[in-house]
């Protein structure tokens, strides 16, 4: 509930993106662009090895704010994500989330959204806003 979130407060998790993940997430999406998947087309690119689909990276928020911050009953509202740095399957990364603002009025909650790569650059930014589960009621 929204009168429990605290400005400030962090919250993260690490995930180590497999091979499985990307082919998953293709399967789902229908998203079976070379850059993800064909290292001799990937060599040709900027990245010159196969990246994580950038969208993959976005719905890792999601967990976090589905079961922690603000947690169970959440309606993810609004994201937006910018593209920074590239992350490499195989590689363990860091996704966090911040709390900057709180508008209980509107039961909105603002979050700064990052994923750092292995190298623990920021790969992904963004900024995120939440509606919590609003207090229930007892008769």
């Amino acid at each position: 509930m929204i009168q429990t979130l605290k400005v400030g407060e962090t919250h993260q998790t690490k995930r180590h993106i497999t091979p499985s993940d990307v082919q998953a997430f293709a399967t789902v999406t229908g998203d079976f662009n070379p850059a993800h998947f064909d290292a001799a087309y990937a060599a040709t690119t900027r990245f010159k090895k196969p990246i994580v689909h950038g969208m993959l990276l976005g719905s890792l928020f999601s967990p976090i704010f589905g079961m922690k911050s603000p947690g169970e009953g959440t309606i993810y509202c609004q994201q937006s994500l910018t593209f920074l740095k590239p992350v490499y399957i195989g590689e363990q990364i860091t996704i966090e989330v911040t709390l900057e603002r709180v508008d209980v009025e509107k039961n909105r909650a603002y979050y700064r959204t990052e994923i750092l790569n292995e190298a623990l650059e920021i790969a992904v930014t963004g900024c995120a806003m939440m509606m919590p589960k609003k207090e229930s009621k007892h008769v």
